[in-house]
């Protein structure tokens, strides 16, 4: 997300030197020709004024905005007056400098532009696409550009340094080209470049929690003698404004204890990733300070208390579940497909099978993607394989050449079958048009291992399938200790290394409960690994609404952070957090 660049000049040229491996790209964003930027169609609207929301009220304003398909956040955004004739384009529409323009119709106001120093000998050379954009009660804070193209990128990378410019904000994605550089006599200067990675080309991200702990690290990096910090997309408006008024939001919240968002600009995201931060805050933790939030969270104030604990996983029950997106899975030829029917998955996720030839409804299966901590759909949470869909489980372990199977429940618990055995015992066994091979079976110290060949018959294609049962948690309850799930996490990741990042599939009984928590810990753990940070809320709040009732209990919550206690334990010897 983050990259440290070293910024020289000589010549008004640019050098990039980076201590990452990888390399970074120009910084010039992919030419598409002579466009235009669609704006948002505006229905006429009466003009209205929306006052400031106290932040007591916010949820509930939320909450009405959101009714009747947003309804009145179109009112909102149609009552944004129009300030097209409150300002002129006179530099930028200079024959000289439309070239430099991303989109014809969308220039910097001649009284907020950024001005460069001119260069002798050449014409126009004061101009840039980039306004200056005020803070919340901060002038100034922001520079709002577009990407740059291939014939500004000079120019744009002489605004980092005439504006002493630390941080650069990137909320969309670029085209690697062929990595240029000089060197310069002056000092080098450190600016650090944020890479938003997960904003869609149409629309908003999924959830606002990314964006939230993204902006929380901008302004962690950017030091207070820095000057204005850049944030670009495309055209360096729609994405690009609704950043920069979060931010502002944000901190209108923290001194006035109200939002304003109709006072700068209206996007219902922007409205929802300030009610996320309200209600949750910040529940990121370092991991030095897990031990002592551990105590405060089983800690009470009084008998008659609810443990930190326990709040903290109630405000979990705020995730709605969307039964509107069960569409599929709840549709009557597919009703006996699932073994739970609490857990159902989401149309907007589901894992979708090729359909059979002359058979409706085969392209579904009780089955949904998640995200993982460094990869979109790195696992597929499902549940246990019924007699009836084993079959379909082998169908989808092919058609999305999965190569890991984590099972998390015994085959029968209470007496009661929990997930029908779709692997031979010994040699092989068939399910339509697969055959699966036991070829290797291992008893490791809390968990099984076993080796399979998964072949489709009509072709005679095969691929090598390893599947880890993890023993020891109980239907109701958790494991007796943490390491061991340490360990089968760990076992999982070298196979995935070995054998390619196709997707983990993950499944106890209902596909919900403990697969949640496994896929929540891999998770957790990446990031320890990684940045020495962990968000145990944050985390089980995305896959709630990714997958409904994903970590079930408050004792597998809490089972959570003792499993990140314990792994910190055993490797903070040697391991470096940082």
């Amino acid at each position: 997300m983050g990259k440290q660049l070293h910024l020289k000049f000589k010549n008004h040229r640019k050098a990039l030197v980076t201590s990452v491996d990888k390399k970074i790209p120009n910084g010039f964003m992919e030419e598409q020709g002579e466009q235009t930027v669609v704006l948002l169609p505006r229905s006429p609207s009466p003009s209205k004024r929306y006052f400031p929301i106290p932040l007591d009220s916010l949820e509930e304003e939320y909450r009405i905005r959101s009714a009747d398909d947003c309804k009145l956040f179109r009112e909102e955004f149609n009552s944004l007056p129009c300030y097209y004739h409150h300002g002129s384009f006179e530099e930028a529409s200079r024959e000289h400098n439309r070239e430099k323009n991303r989109y014809p119709n969308i220039l910097p106001y001649d009284h907020s532009r950024v001005v460069l120093s001119h260069l002798d000998g050449h014409l126009c050379s004061d101009y840039i696409n980039a306004s200056y954009i005020d803070g919340f009660k901060e002038k100034s804070r922001f520079i709002a550009a577009q990407g740059p193209k291939l014939e500004t990128v000079a120019d744009f990378w002489r605004m980092i340094w005439e504006q002493k410019t630390a941080t650069i904000v990137m909320l969309t994605n670029l085209k690697e080209r062929k990595e240029q550089g000089s060197d310069g006599p002056r000092a080098p200067r450190l600016v650090t470049q944020l890479h938003f990675t997960s904003w869609p080309d149409f629309g908003v991200p999924f959830s606002p929690i990314g964006m939230l702990k993204f902006l929380k690290k901008v302004k962690a990096v950017n030091p207070s003698y820095a000057g204005p910090i850049v944030v670009h997309c495309s055209a360096g408006v729609g994405r690009t404004g609704t950043f920069i008024v979060i931010d502002s939001m944000i901190d209108m919240m923290h001194m006035e204890q109200r939002v304003d968002v109709f006072g700068f600009m209206q996007y219902s995201f922007i409205y929802q990733a300030l009610l996320e931060y309200y209600l949750y805050g910040d529940t990121e933790l370092d991991v030095c300070s897990l031990e002592g939030h551990l105590q405060r969270l089983h800690n009470t104030r009084a008998p008659h208390d609810r443990l930190g604990l326990e709040e903290e996983f109630r405000k979990l029950t705020n995730v709605r579940i969307m039964k509107e997106n069960m569409r599929t899975g709840n549709l009557p030829a597919n009703m006996k497909k699932n073994r739970v029917l609490q857990i159902i998955p989401y149309d907007f996720n589901r894992v979708i099978l090729s359909v059979k030839r002359g058979q409706e409804f085969t392209d579904y299966i009780n089955a949904s993607f998640i995200d993982g901590y460094r990869q979109k759909d790195y696992f597929i949470a499902t549940q246990g394989p019924l007699s009836h869909t084993v079959e379909d489980f082998w169908r989808m372990v092919w058609e999305w050449r999965c190569h890991s199977i984590v099972m998390l429940t015994e085959l029968k618990e209470r007496e009661q079958e929990k997930c029908f055995q779709y692997w031979p015992s010994e040699g092989s066994v068939t399910f339509g048009d697969y055959s699966v091979e036991l070829t290797g079976d291992t008893l490791c110290e809390t968990f099984t291992l076993k080796d399979m060949v998964l072949t489709y018959r009509p072709e005679k294609q095969s691929q090598h399938v390893r599947h880890f049962h993890f023993h020891g948690w109980p239907e109701i309850g958790i494991p007796a200790e943490g390491r061991g799930m340490i360990d089968i996490i760990a076992a999982v990741q070298r196979q995935q290394q070995q054998s390619g990042n196709r997707p983990i599939i993950v499944h106890c009984s209902a596909g919900a409960g403990r697969t949640g928590t496994f896929i929540a810990l891999s998770n957790i753990l990446e990031r320890v690994k990684a940045e020495g940070l962990l968000d145990v809320f944050q985390t089980v709040k995305s896959l709630r609404m990714q997958r409904p009732h994903m970590v079930q209990t408050v004792e597998q919550y809490d089972f959570c952070y003792r499993v990140v206690q314990d792994f910190v334990d055993i490797f903070s010897d040697y391991a470096n957090f940082k």
